[in-house]
């Protein structure tokens, strides 16, 4: 949703229950408070599927606001006297900051199962190139914009040397990054920005690796996309010639 999009929601956040809140209290003669407080909980659960955090938090705000104004007793004052009307009140607004957290982590949920396939998807492409005899090198380019991708990495290269830098972090197959001995805690500190993490390809014979390069931000990549960039890296065989010389 664009800035624009989620101005609009959030404009509505607060609107929408005034509205309703105000037609409602034209039939305050024949409509039970109760059944207003369902129907602004209706508005409620409308923007929180709608809009961000923020826009749940501001309808659950107007609709016990607009509540209190329109619906209870002192009419059009924000006051009220009545406990029924208060819990009503308070339950709107906790209602309306539950329902928004459960819309964000529906998303969040939604978001991570696309991610996932894009993953798998990725992986089932290199491992069809690999396996049907692709050209080493465009097979190469094709790992190396997926791990970029999966790792958010300001650039990542091929190297076909087996000669390895022991002071450089590495990326292992159990998707843990090694430095120095120690395993780098990447879900707090990030990938290593001072060097470039070494990711070997094949099955671990050494022979060839891609550097990884994070260095322009803290990059957390979760432990699943690293096993996702270790599996990617693992498609790509190292003892090919063709990787041998400079591209």
């Amino acid at each position: 949703m664009g800035e624009r999009g989620r101005l609009g929601v959030r404009v509505a956040a607060v609107a929408g229950p005034v509205v309703v809140a105000a037609a409602a209290a034209l039939a305050r003669a024949v409509l039970a408070n109760t059944s207003a407080a369902l129907v602004l909980v209706l508005v409620i659960v409308a923007v929180g599927v709608a809009g961000d955090r923020v826009a749940g938090v501001l309808a659950a705000l107007s609709a016990a606001a607009a509540f209190d104004f329109f619906l209870t007793v002192p009419y059009y004052q924000f006051a009220i006297f009545d406990r029924d009307d208060v819990e009503t009140a308070v339950l709107l607004l906790a209602i309306g900051v539950a329902v928004t957290e459960i819309g964000q982590w529906g998303r969040r949920q939604q978001s991570q199962s696309g991610r996932r396939e894009g993953y798998l998807s990725g992986v089932a492409h290199a491992a069809r190139m690999a396996a049907d005899g692709s050209p080493a090198r465009d097979l190469v380019a094709v790992v190396e914009s997926m791990i970029a991708d999966v790792l958010d990495l300001d650039d990542i290269r091929y190297e076909a040397s087996s000669t390895r830098r022991g002071d450089r972090p590495v990326l292992d197959r159990d998707g843990e990054v090694h430095w120095r001995g120690h395993v780098v805690d990447v879900a707090r500190e990030g990938l290593p920005t001072m060097d470039v993490t070494e990711l070997p390809t094949g099955r671990g014979s050494g022979d060839g690796r891609f550097l990884l390069t994070a260095s322009s931000r803290v990059r957390r990549p979760t432990r699943e996309q690293l096993l996702v960039a270790v599996t990617l890296a693992e498609q790509v065989a190292p003892a090919n010639p063709d990787l041998n010389t400079p591209r």
